[in-house]
């Protein structure tokens, strides 16, 4: 039988990657939104424990086990900025929220930084899953993805900061690449391969 896992994210392409890169398991996720729950609050520094907050709200408001990713853009420059809040950084400085302004933004607050090494910045993904509300032990997964910040947009795929997010080895940003390509070397498939292994031992799905 299918086992049923609340996503506490409303965001579709999140969803899509996530789905996949669950599959293994043979898991179904349902976004939060489609079972009418609001979005958790976000109050901490780190991206552990914002995820972990999600998922046990989704748990709690669902009865469903749930899955919490919360992740995004760290520039070492910035001093580790937009960091947990890269889905918001564009409200920082009066603009609205969305991927581009959040890009937008991003650049102008780095348009002195002309040198690649001064552009380096890595994803950072937290994924966390939980089988209740209250569940003691949660399953906790960090997945990272260094690259440097482009001076302007790349690529139409993605979605975030993956326009300006080059990968050196790659020679291309993260937006050029195809989704398979990103759904075997992105922060996020490290953190849920990872967290699908733990699923295996300790879940014992799959």
């Amino acid at each position: 039988m299918t086992t049923r896992l609340v996503l506490a994210s409303n965001n579709a392409k999140k969803l899509a990657e996530l789905q996949a890169l669950f599959a293994p398991l043979g898991v179904e996720l349902v976004t939060q939104g489609s079972l009418g729950i609001p979005e958790a609050e976000e109050p901490f520094d780190s991206f552990v424990e914002n995820s972990l907050t999600k998922a046990r709200h989704a748990a709690k408001l669902s009865g469903l086990p749930a899955l919490a990713d919360d992740s995004g853009l760290a520039v070492e420059a910035l001093g580790g900025a937009p960091g947990v809040l890269s889905a918001r950084y564009a409200t920082l400085f009066g603009q609205p929220k969305s991927d581009a302004d959040n890009n937008r933004v991003l650049l102008e607050q780095m348009a002195h930084l002309s040198e690649p090494a001064q552009r380096a910045a890595r994803f950072v993904c937290s994924l966390v899953a939980v089988r209740s509300a209250t569940d003691p032990e949660p399953l906790i997964a960090m997945g990272r993805w260094q690259g440097q910040i482009l001076p302007a947009l790349a690529g139409e795929g993605g979605f975030g900061y993956d326009p300006l997010m080059f990968i050196p080895s790659l020679g291309q940003s993260v937006a050029q690449l195809s989704a398979a390509q990103k759904n075997a070397l992105s922060h996020r498939a490290l953190a849920a391969a990872d967290l699908v292994q733990q699923m295996r031992e300790v879940w014992h799905l799959g």
